[in-house]
């Protein structure tokens, strides 16, 4: 019976999204066009399209890689907190290690955030009815 309180991965990976959005255009000033978020083996996995600042922008244009790199850096050093915090609210599990890197050449930031345990997830309807479907055809053979 508690599993039905419990929300399906693909709500707590929509939500993590939306959250993780709203903590860059909070904190950064600057809004990433799109977040995703994938749970698995308790990792979550966060993909930030169009994450590199402006500021950051015009030290790579001036050739100023190295400079915009350490500018990344520390900012991703200085929201970490945040967004473990962010991480723990919404998942219910202790996050143990953040690792984050960017490409300044496609603009992508990639996170993995390590958890102490899995999260637990009820399953969607649409996962039910596939093995519910194969458990009907296994009982027909």
């Amino acid at each position: 019976m508690t599993s039905i309180s419990l929300p399906t991965r693909g709500q707590v990976e929509r939500s993590l999204s939306q959250k993780v959005l709203a903590l860059y255009r909070s904190n950064l000033g600057h809004q990433p066009s799109k977040v995703q978020c994938h749970i698995s083996d308790g990792k979550i996995m966060i993909i930030l399209e169009d994450s590199i600042t402006k500021p950051e922008q015009v030290l790579v244009e001036q050739g100023q890689q190295d400079l915009a790199e350490k500018v990344h850096d520390d900012l991703d050093k200085a929201i970490c907190p945040e967004l473990k915090a962010l991480i723990e609210e919404i998942v219910g599990v202790q996050v143990i290690d953040v690792l984050t890197d960017a490409k300044f050449d496609t603009g992508r930031t990639g996170t993995i955030a390590v958890l102490e345990d899995a999260p637990q997830f009820r399953d969607s309807q649409s996962q039910r009815r596939p093995k519910d479907s194969e458990d009907t055809l296994n009982d027909a053979e």
